[in-house]
């Protein structure tokens, strides 16, 4: 994980603010819309939803790396809802940020705030998902590589037998699910004896894919194996199958979520990838960093992945909740 040098200045309270529910961290003063600041950088971040453990450590990441940077980062939550994050990026456009950090609920449906914020001068840096158009870069992991990871580790451990695998999505209209799909399966198809059935969308949430497993499992009782497109998702899938004395049936997810790198070592967890969401956010204020500067900036900033599985669970095994890149 990358981190900036300090800067001596100030710092401010953490106060809240608005009928947004924006609030600010810790940092530096706020400098004019749209104009350089030779001062310190005010960072407004839009966040899709924090019904996530992996959302949730994305904000913390921001949140931190802005602070060591001297900066000022005012933080609006969603809550899975694109007209508020429109009304949320325009009242963060009025605090006169300088930078924009949007993680969309809605790649299309947040074009209006990515409008306005072109409008008002102030350049938008999207994170984790991106959008068609408007933003200056986008910072990110390659989620089509995640799945393909997970893919072929899985369909090599069901080997010549294959059977039913189960996939639970994430949210509708998604890039993140689309290509964590399209990966997973581009990965499996030269195995033919998989057949792959796409169950609901349960938005990333564990909750959402407990309920769905336990349909899916009356459909379809002869499952060899899951594929959720995150961990929280797959451990709920894990949980339902523990429950129904399904203990054969492999699991896989994406993310590196502790608690599913822990569970591989036992076996039914076959694998993960990596996406440090601390890593992310840092990678993401640094990026907002040179664009605020004028510096020049890829359009697409990948902050890489891996695979875990039973070869190197335990190297990546800790006490945080996500297993960290760099391991």
């Amino acid at each position: 994980m990358r981190g900036f040098r300090s800067l001596t200045i100030p710092l401010l309270l953490v106060t809240a603010l608005s009928a947004c529910s924006v609030s600010a961290t810790p940092g530096g003063s706020t400098a004019a819309s749209g104009q350089k600041s030779d001062g310190p950088v005010t960072i407004g971040f839009s966040q899709a939803t924090q019904q996530s453990p992996f959302y949730v450590q994305l904000r913390e990441g921001a949140e931190a790396a802005a602070k060591k940077a001297g900066g000022t980062l005012y933080f609006a939550d969603a809550g899975g809802d694109v007209t508020k994050q429109n009304n949320d990026i325009q009242d963060l456009i009025t605090r006169q940020v300088d930078v924009l950090l949007v993680n969309p609920v809605d790649p299309q449906g947040v074009q209006p705030g990515i409008a306005a914020a072109k409008a008002a001068g102030v350049p938008v840096v999207t994170v984790d998902r991106p959008v068609p158009e408007g933003a200056a870069a986008h910072v990110g992991r390659d989620n089509k590589a995640m799945g393909a990871l997970v893919g072929k580790r899985l369909s090599e451990v069901l080997g010549d037998k294959g059977g039913t695998v189960i996939e639970i999505r994430g949210d509708t209209g998604g890039a993140v699910a689309r290509d964590r799909s399209a990966g997973f399966h581009e990965a499996v198809a030269g195995n033919p004896k998989i057949k792959i059935v796409e169950g609901p969308y349960a938005d990333y949430v564990r909750s959402k894919a407990v309920t769905a497993m336990q349909d899916l499992l009356q459909v379809h009782p002869d499952v060899a194996a899951v594929y959720a497109h995150n961990d929280d998702m797959a451990l709920g899938a894990l949980q339902v199958l523990k429950e129904n004395g399904k203990d054969k049936v492999l699991v896989a997810g994406v993310d590196g979520l502790m608690e599913a790198v822990k569970q591989i070592p036992s076996g039914q967890y076959v694998a993960t990838a990596l996406n440090d969401p601390i890593s992310l956010g840092t990678k993401a204020v640094e990026t907002v960093l040179k664009v605020q500067r004028g510096e020049h900036v890829e359009p697409s900033v990948d902050a890489g992945t891996a695979l875990i599985d039973t070869d190197n669970a335990a190297q990546y095994a800790g006490t945080g909740e996500f297993a960290q890149a760099g391991k």
